[in-house]
């Protein structure tokens, strides 16, 4: 959608965990392994009904559903500190970065609303930087009630001076949709949950990932760090098996795994069984199966479209972005064009690119002849 001139965004709020944190990766077995002393197992489907609730909304309806010999208040003093440890180990999702330097540096008001309490906000922003460059931080505890209700929206508008109608929400949770409809803004969704897209319908715009997002469609500062139709991400890393043309992923939950919000055509650098190291431009998409969502990968090598490398292990270092997908349906979407070859072979010889060769896929033989090399220079 376009902005009307006269009603463009004059303000930008930000939800944090799963819209600019991959704090879910972070912390995705904390749960498992708390219940298990108590004998339960996670059930799936009610965590992700959960996504978005307010802490002690949340931790009640825990207690309940997994019926737990423990108050709301003792199951959060017995989990919280593991969470703490936790969060520093939560990397920013593809975009979040970008997006947040962007708007400080055109100097366009944005706020962070999140359903966590302010002091649990501060100390996962407080490992990114971030922490100075927000109009305002708000956490669930500094208004009455916390989304869906549309009270920490408004309060971060009047704080920001932008009236309500004037500013775009960004968000991850169907919750947090549902609050920043309510308080009267445009509503960006960048959905956690890839088999409940279809939740999502009420948003103005609904978005793969945050690379997505285009600033002068409501009416701010165009991106400018495009290098002609390649985009430069921070470095993503992928591990698999190419069966059948596709990646299978080796299994990797942790806080260094590729976020989900990952869709679209990239290109990188990919190292074979053989050693050796090659370009690579990769397909990433999601396929819905009955009530679940499955990723999917497709490598295509860049100076042999049709090269064989079936049966190869490929170590995957990601480093730039050139589209969304057409489509989310069906494998013939991942498949590439021409012009996107011819993109990221151009793109990858510039020095921008060219560097996370050398520096992400090194075998750890010439990795500790490198680091042995730069030591006498020292």
């Amino acid at each position: 959608m376009t902005c009307n001139g006269d009603m463009k965004v004059l303000g930008v709020i930000l939800d944090l965990d799963g819209t600019l944190l991959n704090t879910e990766k972070a912390t995705k077995d904390i749960l498992k392994e708390f219940l298990e002393r108590y004998g339960k197992v996670v059930d799936r489907d009610k965590e992700d009904k959960r996504l978005g609730m307010m802490h002690m909304e949340s931790v009640t309806s825990m207690v309940k559903d997994y019926e737990l010999p423990l108050t709301p208040d003792q199951f959060s003093k017995e989990i919280r500190p593991l969470y703490h440890q936790k969060w520093p180990l939560a990397k920013p999702l593809p975009g979040a970065n970008r997006l947040i330097r962007h708007l400080h540096n055109h100097g366009i008001p944005f706020a962070l609303a999140s359903n966590s309490i302010t002091k649990n906000i501060e100390k996962k922003i407080s490992h990114q930087g971030w922490k100075e460059l927000f109009s305002t931080v708000l956490g669930s505890d500094q208004v009455q009630s916390g989304k869906p209700s549309p009270d920490i929206f408004l309060e971060a508008a009047k704080r920001m001076g932008v009236d309500a109608t004037r500013c775009v929400v960004i968000e991850d949770s169907v919750i947090g949709v549902m609050a920043g409809k309510a308080a009267g803004m445009k509503v960006v969704a960048v959905p956690s949950l890839k088999a409940q897209a279809d939740r999502y319908s009420i948003a103005d715009s609904v978005l793969n990932s945050l690379l997505e997002f285009r600033p002068e469609l409501w009416g701010l500062s165009a991106f400018e760090d495009w290098m002609g139709n390649a985009l430069p991400v921070e470095p993503m890393y992928l591990n698999g098996l190419v069966s059948n043309g596709l990646l299978c992923e080796v299994a990797d939950d942790g806080p260094t795994a590729l976020p989900d919000q990952v869709s679209g055509i990239y290109f990188g650098w990919a190292k074979l069984d053989t050693h050796e190291i090659i370009k690579i431009v990769v397909g990433i998409g999601w396929q819905q199966k009955s009530f679940s969502a499955v990723r999917v990968i497709k490598p295509f090598v860049v100076d042999a479209y049709d090269k064989d490398i079936s049966g190869q292990k490929l170590q995957i270092v990601l480093v730039g972005y050139i589209r969304r997908l057409i489509y989310e349906a069906s494998e013939m979407d991942l498949n590439v064009l021409e012009e996107d070859m011819s993109i990221a072979k151009e793109a990858l010889d510039l020095p921008i690119f060219f560097h996370d060769r050398s520096n992400t896929l090194m075998d750890e033989a010439a990795l500790m002849e490198n680091n042995a090399a730069l030591s006498e220079q020292e």
